[in-house]
């Protein structure tokens, strides 16, 4: 089958993106398109695919992201940007509610982060702290600032759904070899984690700062993940690292995000949607391959001009 996409990131989180409203895919299918355009040995490569869905009477549009390894995630903040982006340009909106796996954001076009930055405003949540819901077995229904024992029994977690699960900890400098060790135990699905979850060390670099380095469950170490950075805030103001209602600036390899956390565990996130540019490949939907690619244009000026934001969050 031949498909249409946009290569797209949100903070260096980058992902092929495809309309998929007019499209008749089951899951596996979907899960085989994401398996053959984000591998980073084929022709495209990304964190993941994003697919722009069909609204209902509750949401003007919706979205779905599969993982690179095919499995589909409750969410992904800096993808919803993205997909928010398609879904304002091919409905002519501006802010909308968005349909996503088990749960609804709102999303709004934003004043842009900086000239020629395309950004996107979302809200989600409420995050939640009942790990039974995951399920993850710590010998507690709470996890804040405190051990996971399977895990570690040395180094303190806070676990935060957002909806899709995380387990942040808060370290004075991030050790990546022992980030991909706890990421790896998580990715293995053991019986006290079966639906495996995301891992982040979170640095606080001065006021109203911080650095997050993320082991994204279906992905591995990524240079961005928009829920891991919501939940590293959220985790902050209930840890008294960042106050609740407070603007932040979220630091990660692939440039930053705005975020603030509220009382009543709702995140907001701004940052870029920006497209890198618009191809169509041909999938092989048996072996999950991508090939044939062409490019039909490249967006040379919004690459520059996220990458000048980068280059200063560095």
């Amino acid at each position: 089958m031949r498909l249409s996409f946009i290569k797209c990131h949100g903070s260096g989180n980058d992902f092929p993106l495809v309309d998929g409203r007019a499209l008749d895919l089951s899951d596996a299918q979907w899960g085989q398109v994401a398996r053959a355009l984000s591998d980073r040995a084929g022709p495209v490569g990304g964190d993941g695919l994003l697919v722009l869905t069909a609204g209902d009477d509750d949401a003007a549009f919706g979205m779905r992201m599969f993982n690179s390894d095919g499995s589909e995630a409750e969410t992904c903040l800096n993808g919803l940007r993205c997909v928010a982006r398609a879904g304002f340009e091919a409905l002519g909106l501006d802010r909308a509610t968005v349909r996503l796996k088990t749960s609804v954001a709102t999303v709004a076009r934003a004043t842009d982060l900086a000239p020629g930055v395309y950004t996107v405003t979302e809200t989600a949540g409420p995050a939640t702290l009942d790990v039974a819901a995951w399920p993850l077995d710590a010998g507690a229904a709470q996890v804040v600032a405190a051990p996971v024992p399977p895990l570690d029994p040395h180094r303190a977690f806070t676990a935060v759904a957002i909806p899709n699960p995380h387990l942040v900890s808060f370290v004075d400098r991030v050790d990546e070899d022992e980030l991909v060790r706890l990421g790896t135990v998580c990715e293995a699905a053991p019986v006290w984690l079966p639906r495996r979850a995301n891992v982040s060390f979170v640095e606080g670099r001065g006021e109203d700062r911080l650095f997050v380095r993320t082991f994204e469950r279906g992905v591995g170490l990524t240079d961005s993940c928009g829920s891991a950075m919501a939940a590293s805030t959220y985790a902050a103001c209930l840890d008294g690292r960042v106050a609740f209602g407070r603007d932040v600036t979220v630091l990660n390899r692939g440039g930053l995000v705005r975020a603030r956390a509220e009382r009543d565990a709702m995140v907001t996130l701004s940052g870029n949607a920006t497209w890198e540019w618009a191809g169509e490949a041909t999938i092989d939907l048996i072996h999950a391959r991508a090939g044939d690619l062409t490019i039909a244009r490249h967006m040379d000026a919004e690459i520059a001009a996220w990458a000048a934001v980068a280059d200063a969050a560095c």
